[in-house]
């Protein structure tokens, strides 16, 4: 086992180099993560709502059987047949009882529903901030010229070597910078 975790940590070190040196791929990376999580949660949402249908039968079946046993009740106590009427009790309370944990159970899953809801409003969000970090990141340019190539004599004051190409050099350095601590930050929210 020694030498198969070996070899597990390396490719995942070595996938790791490789994304951080592509981080168009690690965003893809991310977003597909993302996807996955989404289609999770709409099974998650379909289930819920199918379990909160299936509870609200359950509830309307339980409230029409307490229905039925106090009118049972009623009649017992008119024929003057307490025994029956204390045993059509005790069913009514029995059944109140399981329609209350029916309820609780239907808050539950509201609770559960709208929990699941938020989450994957918040996910999408995420996601839409994502493909939006990875769509700039494909407009960049791929190369950013290094502080070398903007001063060709250093003897010159910096006001002679300013000009706007120099600036949009500058500028892609900086969003390429910016991108990739917010790709940090997005890699931390999601706990990566």
């Amino acid at each position: 086992m020694g030498a198969f975790e070996d070899m597990n940590r390396f490719l995942e070190a070595r996938l790791e180099e490789f994304l951080k040196a592509h981080p168009n791929l690690e965003l893809q990376v991310l977003d597909d993560q993302l996807q996955e999580q989404l289609s999770a949660l709409q099974k998650s949402l379909v289930q819920i709502k199918a379990e909160e249908q299936q509870i609200q039968k359950t509830i309307l079946t339980t409230a029409q059987e307490v229905q039925r046993w106090h009118e049972r009740i009623e009649k017992a106590e008119q024929a003057k047949r307490p025994d029956l009427a204390s045993a059509a009790r005790d069913r009514e309370a029995a059944l109140l009882r399981q329609g209350n944990q029916q309820w609780a159970q239907m808050e539950l899953l509201k609770q559960s529903l709208q929990q699941t809801q938020a989450l994957t409003e918040k996910i999408k969000n995420r996601r839409q901030d994502l493909q939006v970090k990875i769509q700039e990141l494909q407009t960049t340019p791929k190369t950013i010229p290094t502080p070398q190539s903007w001063q060709s004599n250093t003897a010159q004051p910096w006001t002679s070597h300013y000009s706007p190409s120099g600036a949009d050099d500058l500028e892609a350095q900086f969003k390429r910078w910016e991108m990739e601590e917010e790709l940090e930050a997005l890699k931390r929210k999601l706990g990566r």
